[in-house]
């Protein structure tokens, strides 16, 4: 499981920086700007769960995924500069990333030996906060905050499943297997057929 924990992990930086570049790349930035994005929305979401968790922040431990990020960075700002992005181009690896990032942060807080629910909500918080930074520091609506289809329920529903598969004795590797299936299902089921979760709403 350890090691592929920690290829999900060095997947989730990479399509997460892409997506920040992506988004970047909409709003004219240039290569810092896009650089800072793309690291904020790959490192993001695991800091708050390491710091949440007092354990070593991941990419301080092992530089590679620092790394991983700068170089997805840079490639992808270099072969998507000067093209006609559309807003919604980088969905779906939006949600490749969202599934990867949460049941890493899910498994991450289970062998730290955090309860279930923390875990749970721990792997949610890897899952959307970097798509949060990125989305602030586009100066947009963070995507989990406004009215659209499944995002963090998606991926919560996706560490429970985790959660709950290893709890009846299932595999490590299979759960994590599982449970990325069942958040990336959910958030494309949900994108696709436009489901949405109840909104609040005052009567007049």
């Amino acid at each position: 499981m350890e090691n592929l924990l920690y290829w999900i992990g060095l997947a989730a930086v990479a399509v997460n920086a892409l997506t920040g570049v992506l988004d970047a790349g909409r709003k004219n930035m240039d290569l810092v700007g896009a650089v800072m994005v793309g690291s904020a929305t790959a490192l993001g979401g695991g800091t708050v769960r390491d710091v949440l968790l007092d354990r070593p922040v991941f990419w301080i431990s092992d530089q590679t995924y620092l790394l991983v990020a700068f170089a997805t960075t840079l490639i992808i700002f270099f072969a998507v500069r000067g093209l006609k992005l559309s807003p919604r181009l980088f969905l779906i690896p939006d949600a490749v990333g969202l599934a990867l990032f949460t049941i890493a942060g899910t498994q991450v807080a289970l062998e730290w030996h955090a309860p279930w629910l923390v875990a749970s909500l721990l792997g949610v918080i890897t899952g959307v906060v970097g798509g949060v930074l990125r989305d602030v520091l586009c100066n947009e609506v963070p995507l989990v905050f406004v009215r659209g289809e499944l995002y963090a329920s998606a991926a919560w529903a996706g560490a429970l499943a985790l959660v709950g598969l290893q709890y009846v004795g299932v595999s490590s590797v299979i759960a994590a297997w599982v449970g990325m299936a069942v958040v990336l299902a959910a958030r494309l089921f949900g994108m696709t057929f436009r489901i949405t979760l109840p909104t609040y709403s005052e009567r007049e």
